[in-house]
Parts: C-alpha cells; sequence; structure tokens
C-alpha cells in the first residue's frame, strides 16, 4: 500500500468498532514475529493525565540521549502523531510500509477464521513494527482504554507501570465506580515490575496498592504535601518538588505541576533501574516538553485557549485553573462533546461560570454529539447558549462576543482541537495580510 491507499485501508478498519481483549492482538503479532518482545516499556495507564505524562517522561529521555518511542491516542493535529520517535511523527512511507505489513497478517486472519483485528489493534502492531525498525531503547506507551484487556497491555517487557489520575469515564466498558475503573487500570502491572502512580482519593489508592501487592510491584506515589508552586502564569510555571528546588514547566494548567511530578518520581525508580539521567538532564526534559490541546493559548487578543477535558473530572480542573490565572475575566466557551461522555455532568460544574457558550458538533466523528442537543443540555446552567452552525462559526462568534479582558475556552473533546487551531491560524493570517 501506498500512503493514500493506507489512509483508507485505516478509515475502512475504524468501522470494525471496539473489542476489549488480548486474543486477537496476540494473534497479530505472533503472526508478525512478536516485535514487542524485543523492545522495552513504560506503560502508563489512567483517566486523565496520560499524554502530558507520556509527553514529559519521553522528553527527559531523549534529553538523556536516549531513542524513544512513544505511541499515543487520541492526536490533535493529524494522524502521524498517533508514532513518533524522538519527538518526531512517522513519515508517510514509513506509516505505509509497517501498516502493509500489519495489514497483510491481519487478512491472513480472515482467511484463517478469525475476525479481521480492530483498527486500535492494527496500529499497535505498527507501533511496535515501527519502533523495532528504529531501534528505540524505550518506549514509552499509553494505553487506549482501560488496561488489563487493552491492546496494549500485551507488552511483557514493561520496565515501569505508570497510573495517572483516575477518575469516571468510559463507564459502560470500565465500571461504574472510581474503584473498578483503578482495578482495570491496574492490569498494566507486571509481576515485580515498579509502579508510580498519581496522588489518588482513598479507595482507588487502596484498590492500586492491593494490585500492586498482588503482583509484588514496589508501587510509589507522588507525594502532594511535598509540592510547591513558586510562580504560575498560563505561559511558564515553576515548582518545587521534594529536592528538586526550581523545575520550570511551559505547559499550562495546574494539573500539569502534579503530572511532571508524577514524571520526576517515575525518574527516580528508572535511576534505581539502572537508567542515566541526571538532574539537569530532567529539569530540561521538563522545561522542553510541549504538548497541544492541553491548556494550549491559541490567541492573546482575545485570549483564547483550547482543552481537552472531556469528563467531569478534567473539566472541574479546567475551571479551577481559569479562575486562579483569570480572576476578573469573563468565559466564553465553545463546547464539543462525544454522545457517549458525561456531557449534562461536564455542563453542571462549568456551564455557570460562562456569560456566553457556543456548542459545536465534533467533526468526522460518528461518536460526536450534535451542537443542537448538546446546546438543549447546557442551556439548563447557562440559558446564555447557542448552538453553533460550524466551528468556524463558533470561532467567529465568541471572538465578537468576546470583551477586551475576556477569555475564550474550547474544550470538551480532544477530537476538534487540530482544526480549531487551524482556524485560528488562518484568521490571524487573514488579519495580518
Amino acid at each position: 500500500m501506498d500512503y493514500n491507499e493506507t489512509r483508507k485501508y485505516i478509515q475502512k478498519i475504524s468501522s470494525y468498532g471496539s473489542v476489549l481483549g488480548l486474543e486477537s492482538i496476540r494473534e497479530l503479532l505472533r503472526r508478525l514475529g512478536n516485535p514487542q518482545d524485543q523492545l522495552k516499556f513504560i506503560h502508563i495507564a489512567g483517566t486523565n493525565g496520560k499524554g502530558s505524562t507520556l509527553a514529559f517522561l519521553s522528553t527527559i529521555l531523549l534529553e538523556s540521549g536516549y531513542r524513544v518511542g512513544r505511541y499515543l491516542s487520541p492526536t490533535v493535529f493529524c494522524y502521524e502523531e498517533r508514532f513518533q520517535v524522538d519527538g518526531a511523527q512517522i513519515p508517510e512511507e514509513e506509516l505505509a510500509a509497517c501498516m502493509t505489513v500489519a495489514a497483510d497478517a491481519a487478512a491472513e486472519m480472515v482467511l484463517d477464521g478469525w475476525d479481521h483485528p480492530t483498527v486500535f489493534e492494527v496500529e499497535t502492531a505498527v507501533a511496535f513494527l515501527y519502533f523495532l525498525r528504529k531501534k528505540c531503547d524505550i518506549v514509552v506507551l499509553e494505553t487506549g482504554m482501560g488496561g488489563s484487556t487493552d491492546a496494549t497491555n500485551i507488552v511483557t517487557t514493561t520496565q515501569l507501570a505508570v497510573i495517572t489520575s483516575i477518575s469516571m469515564d468510559h463507564a459502560q466498558w470500565l465500571g461504574n465506580t472510581r474503584e473498578e475503573i483503578a482495578r482495570k487500570k491496574a492490569g498494566i502491572m507486571k509481576k515485580g515490575i515498579p509502579v508510580v502512580s498519581a496522588d489518588q482519593p482513598a479507595g482507588v489508592l487502596e484498590v492500586l496498592q492491593e494490585e500492586a501487592g498482588k503482583r509484588n510491584c514496589p508501587f510509589t506515589r507522588v507525594d502532594i504535601p511535598s509540592v510547591k508552586i513558586a510562580y504560575s502564569s498560563y505561559h511558564i510555571q515553576t515548582f518545587q518538588y521534594k529536592k528538586y528546588k526550581e523545575l520550570n514547566i511551559f505547559l499550562p494548567g495546574l494539573y500539569q505541576i502534579s503530572n511532571a511530578a508524577l514524571a520526576v518520581e517515575a525518574v527516580e525508580v528508572l535511576r534505581q533501574l539502572g537508567l542515566r539521567i541526571t538532574d539537569r538532564q530532567l529539569k530540561e526534559g521538563l522545561m522542553n516538553t510541549r504538548w497541544p490541546g492541553r491548556f494550549t493559548v491559541l490567541s492573546e487578543d482575545p485570549v483564547m485557549i483550547m482543552d481537552g477535558a472531556h469528563n467531569p473530572d478534567a473539566v472541574l480542573i479546567l475551571k479551577k485553573s481559569l479562575q486562579y490565572y483569570f480572576t476578573n475575566a469573563k468565559f466564553i466557551y465553545i463546547m464539543g462533546v462525544f454522545a457517549d461522555k458525561e456531557y449534562d455532568k461536564m455542563a453542571e460544574i462549568i456551564a455557570p461560570m460562562a456569560d456566553r457558550i457556543f456548542t459545536v458538533t465534533p467533526p468526522d466523528s460518528a461518536r460526536g454529539l450534535p451542537a443542537k442537543e448538546l446546546a438543549q443540555a447546557v442551556r439548563r446552567y447557562q440559558p446564555r447558549t447557542e448552538a453553533a452552525g460550524s466551528l468556524e462559526e463558533a470561532v467567529e462568534l465568541s471572538i465578537k462576543a468576546a470583551g477586551e479582558n475576556d477569555v475564550i475556552a474550547a474544550f470538551g473533546s480532544l477530537s476538534y482541537l487540530g482544526e480549531l487551531a487551524g482556524i485560528v491560524k488562518r484568521r490571524k493570517e487573514e488579519i495580518h495580510d
């Protein structure tokens, strides 16, 4: 397959839906020679903060001289972002080459009576093939959904398991309580392999410690009282954590300090495992980390921020960050969500703080909730809510509604933020021409 054929193939198999379980991915990888067995992994599971923690950790490792693969989802700007080596996304020709190999193996499975692997299973196989081709020293691997039955959990050479903040999401798949979800996420823990966790609610922490104990996994968690914020703006944040007196990050949002502290704890464990990471490399890695779609500032006049918050806990953190950084501002929202999300709870948390809200339908997704339906739900909490006919219209309406010191915040799903950023960029260019 060439690149165009590859994209058509991905689109086709995306319609096959999601299946949790490891039988299919195990068979697919067996036919591919089990490339994952020749790689080493840092495996990350959790509800919120997976991508940012992955970004911090992989950048620190890159600064330390390691060749680092990273596999993530969802993406913001383009499909190829899923597969990265040393911070660069997979070239189109290499994607086509690896996808062709995986697709051939998947087709053989169908001939032998298997169901066709899901798109995520094929993508996971492609990631392993690509990272092996590029001779990665270590791969930072993000679960797609859950833990124990997620396709990424086929790996057996995990060096470290990282659990980010756990909250309610994908309840129909993972469970109806945080504790049930935590048990599923804990499935990435491997016997005797160290585990590092974010700070968690008491019940979640108890489950994670219990699951780690069953597997004889050394367990460490972030010590929140040791986090001291020295300075925080929506451009740069400076904090102290344990022995590290001055750590700087350029990812705004108060939650990013917690994610960075989790990365620091992970580095401490990696050092015990023999990885060479100096204090300077750790600090440089944190400072050089960039991650789109997480409290990303798109413009300053007016201030427009996009954030991937897509569940109640993430929306609450977004609300707190907005209140912290913009104490006297009025807020205008652009909100688009998937139909399977807890959008009513999200609106209840954050909508009353807004002056105006414009809802959008996330483009190019069958899961997207129609803007009019979302607007109807949101109006219970903020009557000044209007369904926009398109993302472009939502941008124009929000900018028109914004006063001198007002702030526009777009959130609800990562799926539309790349397109939003493109619209804002083009608008800026047209104004300056």
